[in-house]
């Protein structure tokens, strides 16, 4: 891979999920939403980075469809 390829790939692959980097505060938000939704600790986590990165839809097809949590309305795809 030349470094131009390599530049390349970390714009358009890398660089899109890296649009999250968690705090401790993160966490702390997480165990507050595991405790306020009932989901599990690592969907609360899933749910607790779409809300701190401001999505206003988070797509899944193992949460709740329709369910709004913090402004973050959950949609199964598939449904």
């Amino acid at each position: 891979m030349t470094v131009s390829e390599a530049r390349e790939y970390l714009d358009t692959v890398l660089m899109p999920m890296c649009r999250h980097f968690p705090s401790i505060t993160f966490y702390q938000q997480a165990l507050l939403l595991k405790e306020e939704t009932g989901f599990s600790f690592y969907d609360s986590l899933i749910v607790a980075a779409a809300i701190e990165s401001g999505c206003h839809i988070l797509l899944s097809e193992d949460l709740q469809d329709g369910r709004v949590v913090h402004g973050t309305k959950i949609v199964n795809p598939f449904a």
